[in-house]
């Protein structure tokens, strides 16, 4: 079976629809961030609570710590432990303008004062940005920590890992769905089939376990079907399933070549996904109904590994100057963004982040494989996984 990888950078080339190149510099515009005037009362989970509220407030990319006086924006107000909870009290306003962005005052459990900051910086971010933040999602990968390939719950910031699975096996290409059900294939029957991880009740199904290959499951934004690759009837062919009436629907029919990764649209109306077709892997897009399938790539010698977000935008990966590299796509426009590192490593696996901006990858140097995530608009990529083992195929919750 071919294996397809696809790999990602910092520095950032776009190419236009006249394939004309221009470098865009790294680095994003931030908003000058005043929080001197946030205080924390009382050590423990209240100090816990304001760092990671400020670590997560500089990781969304739109923000920059700004000296009292100095900001364009203003956070006022405390965290402070009351009992058995938190309460963050929060004020943000225009610096000049005194517009009120936010005023709320916001309770969870001490326990988990990470979890609750996640909470605040998204709803921070929301606020002054208009668009959503990051902090409070997750992440499913693959990880090699116990010497076998297992899946982890991670948080954004890499921390709170949890072990997914514990099958002892072969776990691989997890995808996040609608809600908390996660996807992936596993060899755990001692064949690849496709299983079904319900997050919250820890209950588990086997979904598809056809004679031959089940792979590269993704279900639909109404959670309603999954699209996933089957090799039942011959070589691997794009398919969909109805979750409820277990109706599948062959969707290609190309008995000379291979598909893999299918990706849903936002509305669900159409699905990314790779053939070699045409000799090389390449992008196609077609109706969740089948028909005729359209070409979306040609650049490069491969294009892999789609994944379609809910800002209209496909990331994937492409082999260019003997790296692999990740890609952006706008299938409306035909606009390609190629995000470019001179780092040595190669980048796969590239998924969005629940705010539109940031995509979680691998990253490969010798043969050793880390989670990193990178940002579209030019900020450093963040190391997310620094421990032990190789980490790859990161898929955000939504």
């Amino acid at each position: 079976m071919r294996v397809w990888l696809c790999f990602v950078v910092a520095l950032v080339l776009t190419f236009d629809a006249a394939a004309q190149v221009r470098v865009v510099k790294s680095g994003s515009a931030k908003i000058h961030l005043d929080w001197t005037g946030f205080a924390t009362q009382g050590g423990g989970p209240a100090a816990t609570f304001a760092q990671t509220l400020q670590r997560d407030l500089v990781r969304s990319g739109y923000f920059s710590q700004a000296g009292m006086g100095q900001g364009e924006v203003v956070l006022k107000g405390a965290v402070s432990v009351q009992g058995a909870d938190l309460r963050a009290e929060c004020t943000v306003l225009g610096a000049v303008t005194q517009k009120v962005y936010l005023n709320s005052g916001f309770n969870a459990s001490a326990r988990d004062p990470v979890r609750f900051a996640h909470k605040v910086s998204d709803a921070i971010v929301e606020a002054v940005t208009g668009k959503k933040g990051m902090a409070s999602a997750r992440l499913v990968m693959v990880g090699t920590q116990t010497g076998k390939k297992e899946l982890y719950l991670v948080g954004s910031d890499g921390g709170s890992r949890v072990q997914l699975t514990r099958d002892g096996s072969v776990s691989v290409a997890p995808n996040w769905g609608e809600g908390n059900r996660i996807t992936y294939t596993s060899f755990l029957k001692g064949y690849p089939d496709v299983y079904m991880i319900d997050v919250d009740t820890g209950k588990r199904d086997r979904i598809s376990s056809y004679t031959g290959l089940n792979t590269s499951a993704d279900i639909s934004p109404d959670g309603q079907d999954i699209a996933m690759i089957l090799s039942k009837d011959g070589n691997p062919e794009l398919y969909v399933k109805n979750l409820r009436s277990e109706k599948l629907t062959r969707i290609t029919t190309t008995s000379k070549a291979a598909e893999a990764s299918p990706s849903w649209s936002p509305d669900g109306q159409s699905i990314v996904y790779v053939s070699d077709s045409a000799g090389r892997p390449h992008l196609y897009t077609v109706s969740r109904n089948g028909g005729r399938p359209k070409r979306l790539t040609s650049r490069g010698s491969e294009n892999v590994a789609p994944d379609w977000g809910n800002n209209g935008k496909i990331a994937y990966c492409t082999r260019s100057e003997g790296r692999y590299q990740v890609a952006v796509l706008d299938p409306v426009t035909g606009a390609n963004t190629i995000l470019a590192t001179r780092d040595g490593g190669d980048y796969e696996d590239p998924s969005w982040a629940p705010d539109g901006r940031h995509l979680a990858c691998s990253r490969t140097v010798n043969y050793r494989s880390k989670v990193y995530i990178l940002d579209t608009l030019g900020d450093a990529s963040i190391a997310l996984t620094d421990y032990d083992g190789d980490w790859y195929s990161p898929s955000w919750s939504p």
